[in-house]
């Protein structure tokens, strides 16, 4: 039998897991585990600048393809406690990542030694799994777990905490008889697919709500068959965008009180009957719970048994794997259209197109300072359909997911629960990290930016080029906007005049100075009419230097992003002008039909 250190067998286990990048910061307790990364090989490793940002980079590196599991790696105490919002965030979106980290030796661990915190415990309600290993015996099983574990039924994170003396012991092990545990995933049966069938058959105006679980299955084509098949428009969630292209004749729009269309809800509201699919009824989905359902029925079919019925009860519940779903429900479909048994749904999808055609709100606006609807009008322009989006939380995410259009599965890269500020640069990063060819573009607000900021000097010193649309107003906007409620404007304006700056009035940080000063590109706009030059001009010097370029529009300090303040998706505000003509939408999916 082979002999070697437990941090050893726990490196040559992650390369035969599939492991081929890990994100982290090395540190006392856990440099055992680093000198093994770095004797073994075979797996990159990409130094963060914050603990917290390699736990976001994992995540962004696992959303990018089927099957990537993202690692973290720090050592122990701070590191540990500063990754929790990235396992929160992954463990909200159902997202795999494997957080490693080092601990004090085992007969100090609770004797308040330097760093040493009971992060096992802290990380339990967000991981599948937190576990401090005590025998280095173990650590091979722990780890064949963990994936296990990440990968079967609702995935998730997983974090493993060695100390250091467990790190250092040599051990039995030989990672040629090694072998991954077969995961686990709940499948639907043909007579549960036929009951859904049957119910949404006997419907006359249903729809399909595609949620982010049909993403994580790999099962984009199969939805987009299984919806041509039976004719059925479908809704995207927000983490569901992309799993068929916004033009797509049966795409119906997105819903919900902030990231929806206006054609979306107003088709929502006119269905009877819907299809839920790997989703998870979040609130800003479906608000006010009466209106939401009031007059349709549901079916709603998730990997997670215990998701069904968390919201609202369905009219029936299915407990499976969407990808297992959705191929019973082609192969029933494709029987009953064969035997002619299955509804002409031309005239209600075609319906649901002409909503689209006509209810659209207004980007094109010469303002300036610059009105955000303008950038995103200008960044459909500039970005083709191969583009990976990356954004987080914040009026920006809002009017984007609002404005921009998305045609493939994981090209709206998003932290759709848990939504921290600072999370679109690393995530960002581990997106080009995961897929180096991409056209990546990241878009955040100006608060959102300057929480992680200083990951953008990973970028750099790692030659991870993308492309970073920053819309600046200063200001707290979301925030901002929900204060209205309470007639305050308080602690939400960022605006001071910088000293070093003057040219930049009241709106304070120098983005540009920053971001050059971390190693990477920037371009300032003022006028509307220069964005398009300077997407161009990003994209090129992205390509040229490979390192970030930050594209930093200067936006009016007050805007109001069409959202429902009443909770209620059939109550939506309109702040701005809608679209009464052609050009006031020009980049819109169909050309507006007035």
């Amino acid at each position: 039998m082979a002999r070697m250190t437990a941090a050893r067998a726990a490196v040559e286990i992650l390369k035969r897991e599939g492991v081929t990048d890990a994100f982290g910061v090395p540190g006392a307790a856990i440099n055992p585990f680093y000198a093994a990364l770095k004797a073994s090989g075979g797996i990159a490793h990409t130094l963060a600048r914050h603990v917290e940002g390699a736990s976001h980079m994992a995540e962004g590196y696992t959303r990018t393809h089927p099957g990537n599991i993202g690692v973290c790696i720090g050592t122990s105490g701070p590191a540990g406690t500063d990754m929790i919002t990235g396992l929160y965030s992954a463990t909200g979106d159902s997202i795999p990542i494997l957080c490693i980290t080092g601990q004090a030796p085992t007969a100090v661990i609770h004797k308040e030694d330097f760093q040493a915190v009971d992060i096992a415990s802290i990380a339990k309600p967000v991981t599948k799994m937190a576990v401090t290993v005590l025998e280095a015996a173990q650590v091979p099983g722990v780890f064949q777990q963990a994936f296990h574990l990440m990968r079967s039924a609702r995935p998730g994170p997983v974090l493993i905490d060695l100390p250091i003396d467990v790190q250092l012991t040599e051990i039995e092990f030989d990672p040629e008889t090694y072998e991954p545990l077969p995961v686990y995933k709940p499948a639907a049966t043909r007579p549960q697919i036929e009951k859904a069938i049957t119910l949404l058959n006997e419907s006359e105006r249903p729809l399909i709500v595609a949620g982010g679980g049909i993403i994580n299955a790999d099962a984009a084509e199969l939805l987009v068959e299984f919806a041509e098949l039976t004719g059925t428009p479908v809704v995207p969630t927000l983490m569901g965008w992309g799993l068929l292209p916004d033009d797509h004749e049966l795409n119906a729009g997105m819903v919900g009180l902030q990231t929806s269309h206006r054609y979306g809800n107003a088709t929502f509201l006119e269905s009877d009957f819907v299809l839920g699919i790997g989703n998870r009824w979040a609130n800003r989905h479906t608000g006010k719970l009466d209106v939401y359902t009031a007059g349709r029925k549901f079916v709603h079919v998730d990997i997670e048994p215990t998701q069904i019925g968390k919201i609202f009860a369905p009219d029936y519940g299915i407990a499976s794997d969407a990808k297992a779903a959705l191929a019973l429900f082609v192969e029933v479909a494709k029987e009953l259209k064969a035997e002619g048994k299955l509804p002409d749904r031309t005239e209600w999808a075609a319906s649901a197109q002409e909503r689209k055609a006509t209810l659209q709100r207004r980007t094109h606006f010469d303002d300036i300072p610059i009105k955000p609807q303008r950038v995103y009008e200008e960044m459909n322009k500039a970005f083709g359909p191969e583009t990976r989006y990356v954004s987080t939380i914040g009026l920006s995410q809002i009017a984007g997911a609002q404005m921009l259009h998305v045609y493939r599965p994981r090209h709206w890269i998003n932290c759709g629960q848990a939504g921290p500020l600072g999370w679109t640069v690393p995530a960002a990063l581990g997106v080009a990290k995961a897929d180096p060819e991409a056209s990546v573009v990241a878009l955040s607000g100006d608060y959102d930016f300057q929480f992680m900021l200083e990951e953008l000097a990973v970028g750099a010193q790692h030659k991870i080029p993308y492309v970073h649309v920053l819309v600046n107003n200063s200001y707290l906007g979301l925030i901002r906007q929900a204060q209205r409620a309470f007639d305050i404007d308080f602690q939400v304006n960022l605006e001071f005049e910088n000293i070093n700056a003057p040219e930049l009035g009241v709106y304070g940080v120098d983005h540009v100075r920053v971001a050059e000063g971390l190693g990477c590109k920037a371009i300032r706009v003022t006028d509307p009419a220069e964005l398009g030059a300077a997407f161009e001009q990003a994209k090129k010097l992205a390509a040229e230097h490979r390192v970030p370029v930050v594209v930093e529009a200067i936006l009016e300090r007050v805007t109001n992003i069409s959202m429902s303040t009443t909770n209620d998706i059939g109550n939506v505000m309109e702040f701005e002008e809608i679209a009464t003509e052609p050009g006031h939408a020009p980049t819109s999916i169909k050309t507006l039909k007035v």
